[in-house]
């Protein structure tokens, strides 16, 4: 079954951690094994797990983020450096794609296209990518949107940790800035998905009521079973379904079970079983399938040592179906959170 992967920094991996995406995992983690604590742990993705898994489509991002040792969210101190990053990313994924490994979709036409291939020859289709921004500082002004625009961008995430620019994310707490709100307008102006992921609670519900157009939460989970302003609230929640967004299910252990002690606990405490628990969740609060999907973030800043137990690489994503189907959900709604429901979402948008 094809997956539809709504969050992956693939080209974060590449030029952070110096990954060769185009290596299976394994001789990835062999080459890191050399090097202290470089990375901050054994990665689960790379562009050969993805195809075996069927990750065939995705929302890859350019991801304005330092990682240094001891530091792991460490932001640029200008938007200029912030800006030169995502176009280092984006010139990633333009060079892989001009390699025939991805193929980068912007528009409906593209994706039914290269569903239409997948579905067809899996094992010699590109990947194929929608371009998502995660944290707004890349952004330069909200009339620079255009450009990104232009440049491939279809997804942008306002916030990631903490304040920036245009609003607060994780961690910090306040509403949307003067510019912020400039920039929701230009979004909606240029029909760029808003992702709601990460959005202080305050700048989350004056961005909904801001923004007209489409709307994701590309990897969240539900405060009701791991409390914490990272997690979506029940009310959230309905909100975002109210808008016709689809939430994709994150794989870090610390937003999947409430005991995690991040650096302490061990992946075994943790399982796929505990992961379904969030999508679970939701379908039971709306009464519907239709608003859940997958964005695992899987090597977002962690690696195997803070993913579930039962999961090795990101080919072990088809096991999410095989719990669904032992808890009776039916194919359509399985087929629906694996892929279906963000590719109408983007159909749509």
């Amino acid at each position: 079954m094809l997956i539809f992967d709504a969050h992956l920094d693939l080209a974060w991996n590449a030029l952070e951690y110096n990954r060769d995406l185009a290596r299976p995992v394994r001789e990835i983690r062999e080459f890191e094994a050399r090097f202290d604590k470089a990375v901050p742990g054994p990665n689960t993705v790379a562009f050969p797990e993805m195809r075996r898994g069927g990750v065939g489509t995705a929302i890859a991002t350019l991801l304005p983020r330092l990682h240094r040792r001891d530091v792991p969210r460490t932001h640029y101190q200008s938007r200029e450096a912030a800006y030169a990053a995502c176009l280092g990313h984006l010139g990633y994924y333009r060079a892989m794609e001009a390699r025939g490994v991805l193929r980068i979709i912007c528009d409906r036409d593209a994706l039914d296209a290269h569903l239409a291939e997948w579905n067809a020859a899996p094992s010699d289709a590109p990947l194929g990518i929608i371009l998502g921004m995660e944290g707004s500082p890349g952004i330069l002004s909200p009339g620079q949107l255009a450009e990104w625009h232009e440049l491939g961008l279809r997804v942008l995430g306002p916030a990631h940790y903490g304040e920036n620019p245009y609003c607060f994310g994780t961690g910090s707490d306040g509403g949307l800035k003067p510019e912020g709100r400039e920039l929701l307008g230009a979004m909606q102006r240029a029909r760029i998905v808003l992702d709601a992921t990460h959005l202080a609670d305050q700048s989350f519900w004056e961005a909904l009521e801001a923004f007209d157009g489409p709307v994701i939460a590309s990897h969240h989970n539900c405060r009701a079973l791991v409390p914490g302003d990272r997690q979506l609230s029940d009310e959230q929640i309905r909100a975002l379904a109210a808008r016709g967004a689809v939430i994709g299910l994150a794989l870090d252990n610390w937003m999947l079970d409430p005991g995690w002690v991040r650096g302490q606990s061990r992946p075994e405490r943790v399982s796929l079983e505990d992961a379904v628990n969030h999508t679970d969740h939701i379908c039971q609060l709306l009464g519907t399938s239709r608003h859940c999907g997958i964005g695992s973030d899987l090597d977002g800043g962690f690696g195997k040592e803070q993913s579930p137990g039962d999961l090795d690489t990101i080919a072990d994503l088809p096991r999410i179906a095989e719990i669904l189907d032992r808890r009776g959900y039916s194919r359509e709604d399985i087929a629906g959170i694996m892929h279906g429901n963000y590719v109408e979402f983007f159909r749509r948008a």
